[in-house]
């Protein structure tokens, strides 16, 4: 897995910060532990960790989003790691999703944006941008 000096965004739609006024609002449960997002995108996602896997891993992964009863569930893998301060993010791409997760995720995302935008947006606007390329 690539450290920061080899560092290069793979993700090619907008990544959204996994908090709303501040506190995490999306999380992920792997192997049974839930832990706050970073970041989110319908492409992948990222969480805290203290140092970098050893190996590239496929694992089997459950979305909550706070306040919303349904999960999004499926399969994800590890792609990099990039340090950041004391501590890093370990980045993950999913694989597949379970049922309409996909669909269900582009929803929360749409919510998300609506929700913390600073200026008012329409839902196709929101949408647009969840669909959209990369801003970074």
């Amino acid at each position: 897995m690539s450290q920061e000096s080899d560092y290069t965004e793979r993700r090619q739609r907008q990544r959204f910060v996994a908090r709303r006024w501040g506190d995490v609002c999306f999380w992920v449960v792997i192997d049974g532990e839930r832990q706050g997002l970073n970041d989110l995108s319908l492409e992948g996602f990222s969480i805290p960790a203290g140092a970098p896997l050893l190996e590239q891993r496929k694992f089997p992964f459950a979305l909550q989003l706070d306040g919303i009863p349904e999960e999004i569930r499926g399969e994800a893998e590890t792609v990099n790691f990039v340090f950041s301060g004391s501590s890093g993010q370990l980045g993950c791409r999913f694989l597949r999703f379970e049922g309409d997760g996909e669909a269900r995720l582009h929803d929360w995302l749409t919510v998300h944006v609506i929700a913390t935008a600073t200026v008012r947006i329409s839902e196709q606007e929101a949408s647009a941008i969840v669909t959209g390329p990369s801003l970074i």
